[in-house]
């Protein structure tokens, strides 16, 4: 099976088209399209039109299908797939309030947070609704020796809903919320395939730093997030029907907009893929790996 490819920026971003995901991939092609998320982080596959169990097919290409946490967005008939619809939203100040603004990575609560995100536009509103992304590789690389010497040992507790959040997380049973996890993750993480440094940031979930005083580890997080979100490191991907996306949350951070029409429907099929425990970066290795 052949398909085009074209990055879309050179690091981050990369379009596939002539490609009709509906149908069976054989493995060179799972390859090579594998590969080639790897590498750029997210994928943009053109023009598919794919019913809920195609599309949890085509995510299995890319690795296993984690649960749904919120059952309320979910497809009745495949629970497995999630969904975001403007239907769902609330109105605040004249605004859609969407799911998701504020760059983040998902789940990052998680012991094994989901190593993917997928959507699949199904309905999209005239204009807006942009998702954007940054690439959390290039931004610690750009650091400074000394800052990232100082913040490779660094922990964070990432909880349901961080105390100095900047966005309102979904409201949940107090029942709901008991079953939610938390736990310790690296400020900087180190891939589980291809070995590489990687930014790890979500303020909406950070509940400052292990071991260092309040004010100090809020102030180092916002630091990093202004940095890492910078325009220099970010794609910003603007929906066309049909579009398939994938994107790798070890590698990026992620960003919802409310910026479209409320009274036109917004509607796209949403799966994540299990992942495995983070690790902190380790310089070493990563030479190692690399040599």
């Amino acid at each position: 099976m052949k398909f085009k490819f074209k990055p879309i920026t050179p690091n981050l971003g990369v379009e596939i088209t002539d490609i009709d995901l509906s149908k069976p991939v054989d493995a060179q092609t799972q390859k090579q399209l594998y590969d080639l998320w790897l590498k750029y982080a997210v994928m943009v596959v053109r023009n598919q039109k794919l019913e809920p169990p195609q599309f949890a097919s085509v995510a299995q290409l890319f690795g296993d299908i984690l649960q749904q946490q919120l059952a309320k967005f979910t497809l009745q008939d495949h629970p497995l797939v999630g969904t975001i619809s403007s239907r769902d939203l609330p109105m605040v100040d004249g605004k859609l309030k969407v799911r998701g603004e504020n760059f983040h990575t998902d789940h990052s609560n998680y012991l094994a947070p989901p190593k993917a995100t997928m959507l699949h536009a199904v309905s999209l509103p005239s204009h807006g609704g942009d998702t954007q992304f940054v690439d959390v590789r290039s931004a610690f690389d750009d650091l400074s020796p000394s800052m990232k010497e100082k913040i490779l040992p660094l922990r964070s507790a990432h909880v349901y809903e961080s105390s100095k959040s900047p966005r309102k997380m979904a409201n949940i049973s107090a029942e709901e919320r008991a079953k939610v996890p938390q736990t310790l993750q690296p400020l900087v993480i180190g891939h589980s395939e291809t070995g590489s440094a990687a930014l790890y940031l979500n303020t909406g979930r950070m509940e400052g730093i292990e071991g260092m005083e309040s004010t100090e580890a809020f102030k180092l997080i916002d630091d990093l997030y202004v940095h890492a979100t910078q325009t220099k490191y970010e794609y910003r991907h603007q929906w066309k029907h049909g579009d398939m996306v994938i994107w790798d949350n070890r590698s990026v951070m992620h960003q919802a907009n409310p910026d479209f029409d409320p009274s036109e429907y917004r509607f796209l099929y949403r799966i994540m893929l299990q992942g495995v425990p983070l690790n902190a970066f380790q310089k070493q290795n990563h030479e190692e790996t690399a040599a």
